[in-house]
């Protein structure tokens, strides 16, 4: 436009000066056509969120407008688009087709390569649209459950608030006591906010509802609940740069419980589908889901509103976009050229459960901020506090709890995302225990070798107990239980003291129980293996493969953590003995073997592949007597008699 207004004023012909007027002319005139096709309410003033405030946004949002963070090769791109697209097709083919073990295999593969790719999806709305829409099919399907064997056992989740209130039918708006209004009003005035809170008739009808027996219990539950994770979601929101009103979409969500699950197969305090919280670096493992881990999924969650406000710019659609995906609330401001959410409402182009989650949360948040106003009785339960460690490889939970004097209940409760009853082999695995006891925990669990710790339990003797009742109960010797703890056999037992149990036989925990596991698209064996926390040469020992290959559909025997039943197996020479995963063969030394241990490795599972004990190994290795076992130590296997 200044181009054209430089070139007039240097003494353009009248026919040009004519021709521009005219453009400009048609052009004022199409863009006020335009204007009068797309009605837009400008978000309401809402006092910036701390530290980190949102820029305006040009209403209606169109992926098209949007200035990319980074160059993408177009080549690229359009390969990982084809290459996505065409598994995505594949996985609703057979979904449709009633195979539904092959389709989650393929939509998983869709989505990894996304994710996976390198690309910023935000920055090419191409990606961003198509990872909407294969995210927002696989919900529609239900398909966010475990894959068929690799969720036997997980412990079983709470149904979420959420399903039983936004499915809900209640009287038309117009039923609702117009007193309650003027009252609703009042209050919201009384009252500091950092969201756009709207009183209306939608959202008087919950505030009717939320005050019947039902409603109020579901209201109290989780505002005392709330109690428990209040200072850790504030700080979290606040790091995030997001309003800290937020924390009631979790009160609507789940009430605030860790192990919530929808009917969709959402998890968590926040409500993560499965392919949602990838994108946010939430993992899931046989061992570990933390969608169900309160902190980690309160940031992802964070994350996730503040990306969703820089697409859309209002709170409001931003819950709706939460609810139901990004891509359906597009389509919908598209759709009717309305950016603004009660205009969505009214037009009936959202999901019913939508239509209604946000009136939820306006009408939660605003008798959570006014309890006493609305007479709701809530003492909120005090605030988790925990002390955390660091195991370093599998403890059985109940030894933990034994070795602490807590219950298996408290620590569920504090490791809401441990999905066993055991940790992983993960040696960064934060274990939470109850404030003030994680000197007590290592100091006297250095009582235990490490590799017994799935194993050996500890028992606090009763009045009246011998060594041979305790021994009993565990399935082990008394002579066994006098030698751990260095007793005579006859020994009188103090009551209250604490004994070192070494169970003979592995308890049918987490670890060990036979799961059988159907291989997946890109699936390896190096994958499968760090996902149960086992070595490559178990998998292929377990299943008789030779090779580095394993096909897809063909369902593997698994024992997770490495150990399995004892079965007898032909002796065969040291010489001929696989070395554990890495590919690094032992060498032949002049009494037996020298093997280079590597990351992960324990003597436990060491002994096992060389068929041989960890007394042996720890003989053999007189340097083990003073430290514990490290990466890269040469490691000498004595040679079978």
């Amino acid at each position: 436009m200044a181009v054209l207004r430089e070139r007039t004023s240097r003494g353009g012909s009248r026919s040009t000066r004519a021709l521009i007027a005219l453009a400009l002319a048609v052009c004022l005139a199409g863009c006020e056509e335009s204007a009068r096709s797309v009605q837009v309410r400008p978000p309401a003033e809402i006092p910036p969120p701390q530290p980190q405030s949102f820029p305006d946004l040009p209403w209606p949002i169109h992926a098209a407008n949007a200035t990319p963070l980074i160059s993408l090769p177009p080549r690229g791109v359009e390969l990982l688009l084809a290459r996505v697209e065409a598994a995505f097709q594949t996985g609703e083919k057979e979904y449709k087709a009633g195979h539904i073990s092959q389709a989650r295999s393929q939509f998983d593969h869709a989505v990894d390569l996304l994710l996976k790719s390198g690309f910023e999806l935000q920055s090419d709305p191409r990606l961003s649209a198509l990872f909407d829409r294969v995210v927002e099919t696989i919900h529609r399907y239900e398909l966010a459950a475990a894959s068929e064997g690799d969720d036997a056992g997980e412990p079983k989740g709470e149904p979420a608030p959420i399903d039983e209130i936004a499915g809900m039918t209640f009287p038309a708006p117009g039923s609702v006591d117009p007193n309650l209004m003027a009252r609703a009003e009042r209050e919201l005035r009384a009252i500091s906010h950092d969201l756009p809170l709207t009183v209306n008739e939608y959202v008087l009808t919950y505030l009717n509802f939320f005050q019947t027996p039902r409603g109020r219990a579901i209201v109290e539950t989780g505002l005392r609940r709330a109690g428990r994770y209040r200072p850790m979601i504030s700080r979290v929101l606040r790091e995030e740069g997001v309003p800290q009103d937020l924390i009631y979409l979790a009160q609507a969500e789940s009430a605030f419980q860790p192990v919530a699950v929808s009917k969709a197969g959402a998890r968590g305090m926040w409500q993560f589908m499965a392919y949602r919280a990838r994108e946010y670096g939430l993992r899931k493992s046989w061992w570990v889901d933390e969608r169900q881990d309160p902190e980690k999924a309160t940031r992802a969650a964070a994350r996730h509103l503040r990306d969703l406000y820089k697409q859309f710019g209002d709170w409001y659609l931003v819950l709706a976009a939460y609810d139901s995906g990004p891509g359906n609330v597009t389509k919908a401001i598209q759709r009717t050229g309305y950016a603004d959410f009660w205009e969505l409402y009214k037009r009936n182009v959202l999901p019913r459960e939508t239509k209604n989650y946000v009136p939820i949360i306006v009408a939660l948040t605003l008798m959570a901020k006014d309890s006493e106003r609305y007479g709701l009785q809530v003492d909120p339960d005090p605030p988790l506090r925990a002390d955390v460690v660091k195991p370093g490889q599998p403890i059985d939970l109940r030894l933990v709890a034994e070795t602490i004097d807590v219950d298996v209940e408290t620590l569920r409760a504090l490791n809401p995302a441990l999905l066993r009853m055991a940790t992983p082999a993960d040696p960064n695995f934060e274990l939470r225990l109850p404030a003030g006891s994680a000197e007590r925990f290592s100091a006297e669990i250095a009582d235990i070798p490490p590799d017994k710790w799935l194993s050996w339990r500890r028992h606090r003797v009763e009045e009246g107990e011998t060594l041979l009742a305790i021994a009993r109960k565990y399935g082990v010797t008394a002579q066994a239980v006098a030698d751990a703890n260095s007793l005579e056999l006859r020994a009188a037992l103090e009551p209250g003291s604490k004994l070192i149990v070494p169970a003979a036989a592995r308890p049918q925990t987490a670890s060990g129980k036979l799961v059988r596991y159907r291989v997946r698209r890109g699936d390896t064996l190096e994958s499968i293996a760090d996902e149960f926390n086992v070595m490559v040469a178990e998998l292929k020992r377990w299943n008789g493969v030779r090779g580095n290959k394993v096909a897809r559909g063909v369902r593997l025997k698994v024992y997770p953590g490495g150990r399995m039943p004892p079965t007898k197996t032909p002796a065969r020479e040291p010489a001929a003995a696989s070395a554990p995963a890495g590919g690094i063969a032992p060498k032949p030394g002049s009494q037996g073997l020298v093997y280079e241990v590597k990351p992960g490795e324990t003597l436990w599972s060491i002994a096992r592949v060389f068929e041989t004990s960890v007394d042996t190994l720890r003989a053999a290795n007189r340097f083990l007597s003073s430290r514990q076992l490290q990466t890269g130590d040469q490691l000498r296997i004595p040679a079978r008699q």
